[in-house]
Order: C-alpha cells, then sequence, then structure tokens
C-alpha cells in the first residue's frame, strides 16, 4: 500500500504522522485511495482521527463511501442511526451502537474540518444534527422499553406524555463544538400517574428514571468511549433540583425563583428530543421571563457582574490564553450580542433566536450595532471558533486552551493555515483585541469612564443618603446650579424615606442609589428647580418596580439629560415618561429625538414594527400601534418645546402619524375579514380592494392635529348595493363593511395596557350617531346634496380621505367638489353661519370675565374657520380652485390670490391663526386648557372681529 506524501507538512508533524501511519499499516489495515491525499493534514491536525483508523479497520472505507463533499442530511443520518440501533435488545447494545456512530461522525467532521472540505458553519451544524439525532434515537428507545415496562405516561386528553430533552448553550443553539458536553434540561408537560399493572408510579419518578438512563447511555464512559458529556447543572435550582420537572413548576420557578443569569441560559434554550411540540409550548411559556416587555438596561450591569467572575477564575487559575475565557475572547462576543438579545428581545422578535451568526445580522438591521462593528465581531467569532476547533480535534478533548508547548504550536499553526506560527499568533491578537474593544465600548461602565466625575458624585450620593446635615446638602444643591433647593432636598428626603423606596428589591435600591446622584448632577447643570424634581420624582416612583428603566439611565448619562430637560419643559411630556415608561428608549439618541421622520419614513417604521408581530395576534399589533404613536409624540413634543419644529411642522407631522396609523388600521381590519367571508363585490362583478376610505374632517382634515386631538372620522365604501362577499362563508356587502368600520373604531378606541390610540368621533357621517357607521358612496353623495345642513357643507370644506384606496378616494374627491361647487342662495348660506356661530357662542365660549379663549371667544379660532368656510361655499361654484385644500392657511392664501379677501386681511387672519393655534399647542404641553388672559393677543382679536363684521357685511 502507498504510503502518503508528507512533503507538505513541517517537519516534526511529518515524523508524527509517519508514526501514525506506521501503526496503522501494522494493524493490517488499508487506505482507500480518495483519502491519500488529506490523510496527512487530517492526521497531523488529530491524533484522535488517526487512533479511530487504527481502532476501527472499516472507517476508511465508510468514510470514502459515504461522501465527504457533502454536509450531513438529516433524513439520512435519522435512517442510519435508527437502522444501527434497530437490534439492540438492551442498555449496553444501545451504548455499543450509538458509541460507534460517534466515532465514525466525529472523524468524518473533524476530516472535512482540517481537510477544507467543510467550513464552521457545516462543521457546527453536522455536530449540531448528530447530537440531536443520537440524543432523539436514545431517547425513543429508551422511552418505548420504559412504557413496556411501567406502561405509558398519559395526558388529561388521554394523549401519550413524552419527556422532552431541551438542549442549551452551544447545542441549543446549533454551534456544538468538536468536542464540547452537551447542556440537557429534561422537563414533562403534564403532571399524573403512569396507569400501569405494577405499583403506580408517578409522572415524575417515570421521567426520572428515564431521564438517568438517557444521561448513562450518553454519558458513561465505556470501553467504546462515550457518546456525549452531559452537564444537567442548568436546570431549574440547579445540582439539587428535579433531574425532570414539569412545565408548570418549571414556570413557576423562573417567575420567583430565575437569577439573571438564567435569563442568558434561555436565550439558547431548544427542544432537540422527545415531543418537540410541547416543547415549543413551554418556550412561548419561558419568553416572558427571557425577554422583558420593556427595554432591559439591567442586563448590561449584570453581563460586567458575571463577566467579572469570569476575570477573577480566569486569573485564578492563569487561564488568560484560554480563546474562549480569556480576554477578547469567544464568551465576550457571546455577551455582547446576548446584551442587545436581552435588552431588546422583548421588543424585537427577531432577536429571540439563539444563534449568535444569525442575531449579528440582526443588530445591523435594527440599528444598534454598526455594519463594520458586526463584520469585526462575525470575523474574530469566525476565527476564534475555528481555533477552538483545532485545538479540540486533537485529542477529542474539551479544551479551548492555546499549547504550551511547540509541537502544539506547530499543530494549531498549520491546521489554520498559517506558514509561521508568528504570522498566526499577530493576526490571533488582532482578533482579541477588536473584540475587547468591542466588548469595552457596549460592556463598559459609564460611571467609571471619568474618575472625576465619580468623586463628584460621592458627594451627592452622600445627600441622596441622609448622610449630610440639612444646611450642607442644600448648600450642596445650591452649589451645583438647582434652583430652590431647600424645597428640592425635602421632596428627596420625603421620596427616600417612602416606603415604595424602602421595601424596594436590593438590587432596584442599587440601581436607584446609582442614579440619584446623577439625576441631581444633570438637575443642577440645567438649572432646574422643585417643579421639575416633583416631575422627575413621579416618573422615578413609577419604575421602582422596573428597576431595569432605571439601569436604562445609569447606562445612559445623555438619556438622563434629556428626561432633566424635557420634564422640566413640560408637565406633558413628564406626565408621557411616567405613564409609559418605554418610551426612554427615544431619549437614547438625540439624533432622532429631535429629527422627526418624513411621511414615508413613517410609514415604513410602522410597516416593518408590525411585520414582527404575527399576523393572528390583533392584541400585540394593538400594543405595537400605541407604543408607535407614544414614541413620535414625544418626538414631535420634544422638537415643539424645544423649538426644533415650527407649529406647521408640528401639525405636518402628527397628522402624518394618525394618517400612518389609519392605513395600518385599515389594513389590519380588512384582511382577517376578507379571509374569513371573502371581498365584497363592485357593481360590475368584479371584487373590491379596498374600495373603502376613511374620511378625516375637522383637525385631521385640516391638517392641523394637536397633541391630544381626538379623530372625526367618516366611513365610505363603493360596493354594489346588494352584492355579497366572494368567500366560503358569504355575506352582504353593506354587513361586511359595518364590520370592517366597527372593527377600525375598536383597534382605534380600545384601551390597552399602552393605552388609547385615539378618541374616534364618527358624529360627522350622514344622519348623525343615527345613521349608518359606514356608508356607501352614493347614500352619502345623496345625503350631501339633498338633506345636508350647511354647516355639514361646512364641516366638508376641511373634509379628505386620509386612508384606504385610490379609486374610492377620487370618488369621493369628486363628490366633495360637486356639493363645495354648488350655487347658494348667499343670503340663506350667510344667515346659517352666523346663527351656527350664534350657537357656539353661547354654549362654548370662556364666558369667564378677563379671560379669552383661544378657540370659541369671539375674535378667535372658530370665527377665522368659520370666515374660511364661508368663503369657500360663496365662491366655489365660481372657483374650483377652493376645493383644492382643506387647511385654513393654504385657503386664506387663495382667497387672496383670487381676490376674494385682500391681501392685508388673509394676512392679519393668518397670524391670527397660528398664534392661537401656537399658543394652543403650548397650554397644551403645560396640561393647561387654551384660555389665556384677554389682555393677550388684543390687537389680533379686534382685527379679527373687524374683518368678521366685514365679512359678512355687518
Amino acid at each position: 500500500m502507498t504510503e502518503p506524501q508528507y512533503h507538505s507538512l513541517p517537519d516534526e508533524l511529518s515524523v508524527l504522522v509517519s508514526q501514525h501511519w506506521q501503526r496503522f499499516v501494522e494493524a493490517g489495515h488499508r487506505l482507500p485511495d480518495s483519502l491519500h491525499k488529506d490523510l496527512p493534514r487530517v492526521w497531523a491536525g488529530s491524533d484522535y482521527v488517526a487512533e479511530q483508523f487504527i481502532r476501527d479497520p472499516q472507517l476508511g472505507d465508510w468514510l470514502a463511501a459515504c461522501g465527504l463533499t457533502r454536509p450531513l442530511d438529516a433524513a439520512s443520518l435519522a435512517e442510519e442511526v435508527q437502522e444501527a440501533v434497530s437490534g439492540c435488545v438492551g442498555e449496553d447494545d444501545l451504548k455499543r451502537a450509538l458509541r460507534r456512530l460517534r466515532h465514525r461522525h466525529m472523524s468524518r467532521i473533524i476530516w472535512r474540518d482540517l481537510a477544507a472540505i467543510g467550513d464552521y458553519h457545516s462543521t457546527v451544524a453536522d455536530l449540531s444534527l448528530l447530537a440531536d439525532t443520537l440524543i432523539s434515537v436514545a431517547l425513543e428507545r429508551l422511552y418505548g422499553w420504559a412504557c413496556e415496562r411501567n406502561g405509558t405516561p398519559v395526558g388529561p386528553d388521554g394523549e401519550a406524555v413524552r419527556l422532552v430533552v431541551l438542549a442549551m448553550g452551544k447545542l441549543g443553539a446549533r454551534e456544538l463544538n468538536l468536542s464540547s458536553d452537551i447542556d440537557l434540561i429534561f422537563a414533562y408537560e403534564h403532571e399524573g400517574e403512569v396507569p400501569g399493572e405494577r405499583r403506580p408510579l408517578s409522572h415524575n419518578q417515570f421521567f426520572l428514571r428515564l431521564g438517568q438512563q438517557l444521561i448513562k447511555v450518553l454519558d458513561q464512559t465505556t470501553a467504546d468511549g462515550f457518546v456525549f458529556r452531559v452537564d444537567m447543572r442548568l436546570r431549574p435550582w440547579g445540582k439539587s433540583g428535579a433531574l425532570a420537572i414539569g412545565f408548570d413548576a418549571m414556570e413557576g420557578y423562573y417567575e420567583t425563583q430565575g437569577r439573571e443569569w438564567e435569563r442568558y441560559a434561555l436565550i439558547k434554550m431548544r427542544p432537540v428530543a422527545g415531543d418537540l411540540a410541547a416543547g415549543a409550548r413551554l418556550i412561548r411559556r419561558l419568553n416572558p421571563f427571557v425577554y422583558r416587555r420593556y427595554i432591559d438596561f439591567g442586563a448590561f450591569q449584570s453581563l460586567r457582574e458575571m463577566k467579572a467572575l469570569i476575570e477573577r477564575e480566569v486569573n485564578r487559575k492563569g487561564m488568560q490564553a484560554d480563546v474562549k475565557l480569556g480576554a477578547g475572547g469567544i464568551r465576550e462576543v457571546e455577551f455582547i450580542v446576548q446584551a442587545f438579545q436581552l435588552i431588546r428581545g422583548g421588543q424585537l422578535p427577531a432577536l429571540r433566536q439563539p444563534n449568535l451568526m444569525r442575531v449579528l445580522p440582526r443588530l445591523v438591521d435594527e440599528e444598534l450595532l454598526p455594519e463594520d462593528v458586526a463584520e469585526e465581531l462575525m470575523e474574530a467569532y469566525l476565527f476564534l471558533r475555528n481555533v477552538e476547533h483545532r485545538l479540540q480535534a486533537v485529542g477529542d478533548r474539551q479544551t479551548q486552551r492555546l499549547p504550551d508547548d511547540e509541537l502544539g504550536w506547530q499543530r494549531l499553526t498549520f491546521a489554520m493555515g498559517f506558514s509561521a506560527r508568528a504570522a498566526f499568533e499577530r493576526q490571533l491578537r488582532r482578533q482579541r483585541e477588536n473584540v475587547r474593544y468591542h466588548f469595552s465600548q457596549v460592556i463598559a461602565d459609564p460611571e467609571k469612564e471619568n474618575d472625576t466625575v465619580q468623586g463628584a458624585d460621592q458627594e451627592l450620593l452622600d445627600l441622596w443618603l441622609g448622610q449630610l446635615e440639612t444646611e450642607a446638602a442644600v448648600s450642596l444643591l445650591e452649589n451645583i446650579g438647582v434652583l430652590e433647593a431647600p424645597a428640592v432636598y425635602q421632596h428627596l428626603c420625603t421620596f427616600r424615606d417612602s416606603r415604595a423606596v424602602q421595601n424596594m428589591q436590593a438590587i432596584g435600591r442599587e440601581r436607584l442609589d446609582r442614579v440619584m446622584p446623577l439625576l441631581l448632577e444633570a438637575l443642577g447643570y440645567q438649572g432646574h428647580g422643585e417643579t421639575t424634581v416633583t416631575r422627575l420624582l413621579a416618573f422615578m416612583e413609577s419604575v421602582l418596580r422596573r428597576s431595569a428603566y432605571i439601569a436604562l439611565l445609569v447606562e445612559n448619562p445623555d438619556a438622563l439629560t434629556q428626561l432633566v430637560k424635557l420634564s422640566g419643559a413640560s408637565p406633558w411630556i413628564a406626565e408621557r415618561l411616567t405613564l409609559h415608561p418605554v418610551l426612554l428608549d427615544e431619549l437614547l439618541d438625540v439624533r432622532t429625538l429631535y429629527s422627526p421622520p418624513e411621511r414615508a419614513e413613517l410609514d415604513d417604521e410602522l410597516r416593518q414594527q408590525l411585520l414582527r408581530v404575527a399576523e393572528d395576534d390583533l392584541e400585540q399589533q394593538m400594543e405595537v400601534l400605541r407604543n408607535f404613536k407614544q414614541a413620535h409624540l414625544l418626538r414631535v413634543a420634544a422638537s415643539e418645546v424645544t423649538e426644533v419644529l415650527p407649529l406647521m411642522k408640528v401639525s405636518d407631522y402628527l397628522t402624518w402619524l394618525a394618517e400612518s396609523i389609519l392605513n395600518q388600521v385599515v389594513m389590519l381590519a380588512w384582511e382577517p375579514l376578507v379571509e374569513r367571508h371573502g371581498r365584497p363585490s363592485r357593481s360590475n362583478g368584479q371584487p373590491c380592494n379596498p374600495d373603502f376610505v376613511v374620511v378625516g374632517y375637522g383637525k385631521l382634515g385640516g391638517i392641523e392635529l394637536g397633541h391630544n386631538s381626538d379623530l372625526d372620522l367618516v366611513f365610505l365604501h363603493d360596493a354594489a348595493s346588494g352584492g355579497m362577499t366572494d368567500g366560503d362563508k358569504p355575506v352582504a356587502n353593506e354587513q361586511f363593511y359595518a364590520r370592517l368600520g366597527q372593527r377600525i373604531v375598536h383597534i382605534l378606541s380600545t384601551r390597552t395596557m399602552s393605552g388609547q390610540l385615539y378618541d374616534v368621533d364618527t358624529r360627522l357621517r350622514p344622519s348623525g350617531s343615527s345613521g349608518l357607521l359606514v356608508s356607501s358612496m352614493d347614500a352619502f353623495e345623496k345625503y350631501q346634496r339633498n338633506d345636508a345642513w350647511t354647516w355639514e357643507h361646512q364641516a366638508l370644506v376641511r373634509a379628505r380621505v386620509v386612508a384606504g384606496c385610490a379609486r374610492a378616494r377620487q370618488r369621493f374627491d369628486e363628490i366633495r367638489a360637486g356639493v363645495l361647487c354648488r350655487e347658494r342662495p348667499l343670503e340663506t348660506l350667510r344667515e346659517d353661519v352666523l346663527a351656527m356661530r350664534r350657537r357656539m357662542v353661547d354654549h362654548l365660549a370662556a364666558d369667564q370675565p378677563g379671560c379669552f379663549h383661544l378657540k370659541q371667544d369671539p375674535g378667535g379660532i372658530v370665527d377665522i374657520e368659520f370666515m374660511v368656510q364661508y368663503g369657500v361655499l360663496r365662491w366655489a361654484s365660481s372657483h374650483g380652485e377652493l376645493t383644492r385644500f382643506t387647511d385654513n392657511v393654504r385657503l386664506l392664501e387663495t382667497l387672496a390670490a383670487l381676490d376674494l379677501m385682500s391681501a392685508q386681511d388673509a394676512g392679519l387672519l393668518r397670524e391670527a391663526y397660528l398664534a392661537y393655534r401656537s399658543a394652543a399647542h403650548r397650554a397644551s404641553l403645560r396640561k393647561e386648557k387654551s384660555i389665556v388672559d384677554d389682555t393677550q393677543f388684543r390687537d389680533l382679536r379686534e382685527g379679527v372681529r373687524t374683518i368678521w363684521t366685514h365679512w359678512f357685511d355687518l
């Protein structure tokens, strides 16, 4: 038999492979020709593979026959393993069969890896598939034998209860390395007793014994070796916990006793054997423990603590050369990714997957990591994992420690594809330094980045903890710039001594003690006093039981700065943050906080967020809509109080926000109804798609929404009268659209944990509250032409389609233009408008001496709106341009351009209108009514009344 050529190997490795070859030949074995080329490289990197060739005379032929060029196929592997164990009559036979298969496939996987036939991805995928299959087949055989002996466990539904084997760690993530142990948890869905003829066994006893047998079959070292080393320490209660646990007990444990490090472990949990469907149900039950609904920046501190423990252990044991646990090692890349998973996974389901290589690109997509950082981490992780595999391939040993002898370094250098050790070590050092840098950037403690700041904080910490005399404490607050220091200090003392603070859990109190000095420093730096501190303490009180929000402020000093700034500027913003602390996320990036997106960006952002939610999960979709609205309301309010956005832009943005939400709500309401009943039909028999519009009136129609505006909506459809839907459960077109309207109102107005989207007012529909919720276009047109009051035509001036399809939008626009352009008897129009205005003044004006209601009082907003509406209804018959716009500012400009109103009058009305609305916006953000002292705006008010008198020839 021809001896393989070793000339490509370094001298010491050539000698090593030659020795293996001599033993192989002396054992009388032969090598298939197809393996000659790669054998030197593989045996140079793995004594284990060489030893398996010597021990198993058929291994070479098996490798050549099974095909080394392709990765493992799940179906073929399962068939192979099933066939291998088919003749087993007891545990000893099963152990022998599994170990033989394990050695052969490990040899194949290592061969592909060292010969560069497979890459890292195929290596870990093959290893994980091999483990899944061997565990699954072993469990299936053991379960069958156990049921024959003791009977079959049965659940309340009469179906057999099976064990669920849950993999954690590398196997759970399908990233198993070459010589890893496997972290497992055993669970079962239902408690009960096994209905056997012998003494009854509880389900717990049955599955405890089954789990013990499975561990023995996999883990026990026999003359044939072992299958996998099994580690069960990650189960609830650790070593002291039951080996198998029911789902209810498991969920209860994590809810009441789960520790922070267990959240990290559960990220990688995956059912690998037994009842996989039940395993998936269990993971859904445990997800709320792992992925919090809110942003959980407390994960950073927990990671720091875990990393500190690891580093102390590394230093104590001299493990700095460990490519997994040492500085810049594999574990630090994992920590970076897991931190983002825990912090954001509650809001971003795309991050809820165990495989690190799949999560890293998602972090870029979600703009949590820059693309170049993710690429560097990916490159480093692959490099370090390949180093780990080369180290473990040598002797099938679980090690991540770099060699301590020259032969070991030669092996590793050659296996990694480097010609010289120095070049390999340079690359290894570069990769570890990159990881260490990014780890420090992501996980670094912001409080330790500046020693001077930390020293200043100590005095403020003493103040917060009550360790200073009152006089000294007040003096310190005054010295750092806090206004009204005595009152502020009194509020602090009351808060600190409150029962809510005194009853905090240890970790929450520790976080509170860390953030309060930072808050006081920001309070002084920005020159705030008692009013701001009362708002801030109300916020802090609201999050005492959800201290992850406090951790966010500790981790992000810029967010804390914005919290103080905006709370001082607006009680409305302070209240929003107190009611919805999840909005703190918006304070993390000042660029987005004060730069609201354009309409198309709003649409895209909302669509992307809804795509992360299951199509049939309306409850979660409603939460997404509400959180989206709250976040953007905060952005626009922040931009307004800091004068980044002018009034017109604020109204545009708030209107765009409502339109984006309405368009998505229409689709969320439409699709389930179509799935159930099919599509309504048009008069020509074609299906509607959807031939439905939402018409916005009032402020929404006029593109003038405020922060607390409700929505005046009218729903219209253009389907055939008397037609039916085309689905399996057809209903009349009218019934379909009525349900559509009801569903839209439900989604918009239902109050959930995150509040309400909008108050909806549909009374402007034909015939008001007594009319149909959704009218046909024909009925709407008939009503507007024959039955509508003048005030309804006034309302139509500010009406426009805000959601729905283009076809129905065009039909509405034609109807609106036709109605508005009708000729009207001038005197009747004038008297109707004046009569309506008198009724409004009588019922809605301030009626408070010395006060001016910005909207309702004479000379206010409604006067200007009525003049514009009167002008449109009077002249649209001869000037169709007046039907083009719905907002008062552009309508005033159009009236002036047509010489229907003097430019001077139009300018004064525009100035007054914007001034009033701006003041109303500011009052809203201060949580005040739109009523001011009547000395304000006196000139504008008198100017408006003068034009009113002239306009109506009074």
